[in-house]
């Protein structure tokens, strides 16, 4: 760690020469992409909601660095790779955009940071779950924010077993951030003594579960993993709950559950799930006055991507501020060797793999008798410090670490 914070600070104090040479932005403006899905599966986890908490990241800052605009642009990347690698590639040749944030399926994230990358610009992931893009295909033009399935089954899975689920089946969302999942749910239950002993794949995305949650229960498993998300794992815990999959005797598992999708289905679907989350509107007075700030905007409650969207965008400005330059390296540099303090984390740091390190929360569906409101959803069993939700570099594939 102390030659990754060396490295960082020699790239940092070479970055503030060059930048301080400059002493501008480019085009005199900072400009921001902002690309998730606004209208399909994955819109309620972040979509608009997580627009509008960039926006709120933006006005808090002040709307402008040395008196040069920051300007936003939005797009719907309809969950397609190529849609979303079109479009950053549009902003970048056409509108000169400096940052690209937002970012919810993976597969769609893997395409648009070549694009990035290619470019030379910069990428803050928050909304997508694939624990690879900070592993094989991390890049120094990225830097992945809120979450990831190394750390969600680092948590989930570990309580599960813990409390004795043995034996697991899982379903998978067959694209990229499922394909992660399933081997990072895999790695800890085999890795903890326990037996994955079977698997079956859905197209992304799906509607009707019927023929998946009927063969997960014929496994005789102890646990059902839900290695999917959004509106996926909402229909597959619906169709869980009218199979009386619980009721049997076996265990579900949500391996990514947000807070809007426990709202959708109610405490009396969801009631015991345990799940793991980066960030709880109500976990202290500075989330719960961010989040109703947001509530009073969007008329929800925030879940984590939107809370990581604002955090990584006010990160990313204060960077830019600091470096007097809108430089990728020098921005991303500058972002490495600031500690993470805000409503989001404390005492976050970002790895020269580009993960942003903080601490996660095994938390646990509330009962309706345990509810004192709409949204109070969660009880935290537990903090899990992020040097052990996070995989550690000595396990990583990453390109960018020095290999002795």
């Amino acid at each position: 760690m102390n030659l990754l914070k060396k490295t960082a600070s020699a790239i940092l104090s070479s970055s503030l020469v060059a930048g301080a040479a400059q002493a501008q932005l480019s085009d005199d403006e900072i400009r921001i992409g902002y690309l998730a899905d606004m209208s399909g599966t994955y819109r309620d986890l972040s979509g608009p909601g997580g627009l509008e908490a960039l926006k709120m990241a933006v006005e808090d800052f002040g709307g402008q660095i040395d008196g040069k605009k920051i300007v936003i642009f939005s797009a719907d990347d309809l969950n397609k790779p190529d849609v979303g690698a079109n479009t950053v590639r549009q902003w970048v040749d056409e509108r000169n955009v400096d940052m690209v944030t937002g970012l919810v399926a993976s597969s769609v994230v893997l395409a648009a940071s070549k694009v990035v990358e290619q470019s030379g610009k910069l990428a803050l992931i928050s909304g997508a779950a694939a624990s690879s893009l900070t592993d094989e295909f991390c890049s120094p033009n990225h830097v992945h924010w809120t979450y990831d399935s190394y750390a969600l089954a680092n948590g989930t899975a570990k309580a599960v077993l813990a409390g004795g689920g043995k034996n697991w089946f899982i379903l998978t969302a067959d694209y990229a951030f499922g394909h992660a999942m399933e081997g990072d749910i895999s790695r800890v239950v085999e890795g903890d003594g326990g037996a994955v002993l079977g698997k079956v794949r859905h197209p992304f995305p799906s509607s009707d579960f019927s023929s998946y949650i009927l063969q997960a229960q014929g496994s005789g498993a102890d646990v059902i993993a839900l290695a999917n998300a959004g509106a996926d794992t909402v229909n597959s815990l619906m169709t869980a709950n009218q199979f009386g999959v619980v009721q049997s005797g076996q265990q579900l598992a949500g391996m990514v559950v947000f807070l809007n999708d426990i709202h959708a289905m109610g405490l009396d679907v969801t009631q015991g799930l345990k799940l793991t989350t980066g960030w709880y509107w109500d976990l202290n007075d500075e989330t719960r006055a961010w989040a109703k700030r947001y509530q009073d905007r969007v008329g929800s409650m925030p879940g984590m991507v939107p809370a990581g969207i604002y955090s990584a965008t006010l990160h990313y400005l204060n960077a830019v501020k600091a470096a007097g330059s809108d430089d990728t390296q020098a921005v991303r540099a500058q972002m490495m060797a600031t500690p993470v303090n805000d409503m989001f984390a404390k005492n976050g740091h970002i790895r020269a793999d580009g993960r942003m390190v903080h601490d996660m929360y095994l938390a646990q569906v509330k009962t309706p008798a345990e509810s004192k409101g709409e949204w109070d959803l969660y009880k935290i069993l537990r903090t899990i410090p992020g040097d052990e939700a996070f995989r550690p570099l000595a396990a990583s594939q990453c390109k960018l670490l020095a290999k002795n």
